[in-house]
């Protein structure tokens, strides 16, 4: 945790919170905090700064804090993500948290087993843990929205051509003949599928609908690999 992530409910006061809970035994245990320390905190989709303890405990974390200057920039990207597998989908949407992508959109594909739709992973408050833990470890505060489609067809026909105006729209795909791009200088819609990647079919859609398909290469990637190594070929 590299930054203490607050909100509305934290505060007692204009400038001092109490914390409790996995804040505090991270606090406790990890940074080793005690009266008079500063730690790095940051308002819930607000501006970072720094909590000085003035009281500490078993039960509860009290800290005087100023926040004083905007959280990291956003990455200019909306990923649209095949829906993972339950195990992987925590790690990539912390992952994305942590790298600055502010909107995600879940989609379904062929490959997309229908039992992941049914994961307990998915719950709001699941998604919402996940990112908190992504923006911690990377020091921001603005949480990300998330959206899920479970109809493949209807978003790509009817969703997708507006989301991508504007946008440079690119599709990861292994049968690609064109590269990714490096060092893109505008905003980027990128689409990523499941594990052994969009059918032929889904990938004539998406190009319908103004996605270019692009590869990375010979090596086939995990979901997980694959949506850091783009973000940093991209950016």
């Amino acid at each position: 945790m590299n930054l203490i992530l607050l909100f509305d409910d934290d505060f007692v006061t204009a400038t001092r919170v109490k914390l409790s809970g996995r804040r505090l035994e991270h606090v406790r245990s990890v940074h080793r905090a005690a009266v008079g320390d500063a730690l790095v905190v940051g308002a819930g989709n607000g501006r970072i700064g720094f909590g000085t303890v003035t009281h500490i405990d078993g039960d509860s974390l009290e800290m005087d804090v100023e926040l004083d200057r905007d959280p990291p920039a956003a990455l200019p990207l909306t990923l649209i993500l095949a829906l993972p597998r339950p195990k992987v989908l925590n790690r990539v949407i912390a992952s994305a948290a942590s790298l600055g992508i502010k909107r995600i959109v879940l989609i379904n594909a062929w490959r997309v087993e229908k039992s992941y739709w049914k994961s307990p992973r998915l719950s709001p408050e699941n998604l919402r843990h996940q990112f908190i833990l992504g923006l911690e470890q990377a020091r921001d505060t603005v949480l990300p929205s998330i959206e899920t489609r479970r109809f493949f067809r209807a978003f790509v026909e009817d969703e997708l051509p507006l989301l991508v105006g504007g946008t440079r729209a690119l599709v990861a795909h292994p049968n690609a003949q064109e590269a990714c791009p490096r060092d893109v200088r505008e905003p980027v819609t990128l689409v990523i599928g499941p594990e052994g990647g969009f059918i032929d079919a889904e990938i004539a859609s998406l190009q319908a609908a103004g996605c270019t398909p692009i590869s990375i290469g010979e090596r086939v990637l995990r979901v997980e690999t694959v949506v850091p190594y783009l973000v940093a070929r991209l950016f």
